[in-house]
């Protein structure tokens, strides 16, 4: 009976709480949606109020699609952390198989290489970053600023698949070889068994990459390749901000990265309770 008790709570807790962590990282969310739809005295008057007929307001809207270049940006932000994600996976994924794999002189100086990007930010080489894109031709491009993000996000990926990758049956992989299947074929049959651990990393690195602006502002700042947030600053003034622009253009951004975290929270609460019934 304390056996089924342990199980049952070792599975149970872990998911209440990430419900309960969940419905903090949501509250935000929903303030700053409810505010969009609300005048501007409203806004600061009754934060926590929902709108109602005195107070219902669209000016926000209105300003962001009519004054701005949203749909443009909008776009740029889809494509550059879309991209960005694809390669990470793809790039991060095959050097973690290969470091897990393979058992060759350098594999471990190999493995520590590709790590020091977790522990040295890349903001850090801002400077030579700049300088490297001016040479290449790559300044006001969206192909620099995923250069940069996939860069960024490779040696967090490679750190966690190798650990998940390792923990997949040897005799597994050793079969396949014995039937004739190729190192790609491998490769490809393993992935689904690191499912888990791809939605974490994808949650954990989209997020970043869409609400950085730190990279857009430095390396592509034209109003052709901005991205969303750094599209939303024209609206932030030193004496004078547009707070209903504001927060509407935030709620308009806030849809596919909210579609993408729904797609990959399962897989993550899945990776984050891997060995809760152990």
């Amino acid at each position: 009976m304390l056996y089924r008790l342990r199980l049952l709570l070792g599975g149970f807790v872990p998911h209440l709480i990430l419900t309960s962590y969940s419905l903090l990282a949501v509250f935000p969310v929903v303030m700053i949606l409810i505010n969009s739809f609300k005048t501007r005295k409203a806004i600061f008057g009754e934060p926590f109020a929902f709108p109602n007929a005195s107070t219902f307001s669209l000016i926000g809207y209105e300003t962001v699609l009519s004054r701005s270049n949203f749909t443009q940006n909008f776009i740029n932000s889809i494509v550059v952390t879309g991209v960005s994600l694809l390669f990470i996976l793809l790039f991060g994924s095959m050097a973690a198989f290969a470091l897990s794999e393979y058992n060759f002189r350098g594999n471990t100086l190999t493995a520590l290489y590709l790590s020091i990007g977790i522990m040295i930010p890349i903001r850090l080489g801002t400077v030579s970053l700049l300088r490297l894109m001016v040479k290449l031709g790559l300044v006001n491009t969206l192909t620099g600023l995923i250069l940069v993000y996939i860069a960024q996000g490779l040696p967090l990926t490679i750190f966690i698949l190798s650990q998940f990758m390792r923990q997949v049956p040897k005799e597994l992989k050793d079969a396949a070889r014995i039937d004739g299947a190729s190192e790609y074929r491998i490769y490809t049959m393993v992935l689904p068994l690191v499912r888990p651990a791809l939605g974490a990393i994808g949650i954990f690195t989209m997020i970043p990459i869409w609400n950085d602006l730190w990279f857009p502002l430095v390396i592509a700042p034209s109003a052709k390749t901005a991205t969303i947030t750094l599209g939303v600053q024209q609206f932030l003034g030193q004496f004078v901000s547009d707070w209903n622009a504001v927060l509407s253009s935030l709620s308009l951004a806030m849809v596919p990265i909210l579609i993408l975290y729904v797609i990959f929270s399962q897989q993550m609460i899945r990776s984050i309770t891997a060995g809760a019934l152990k």
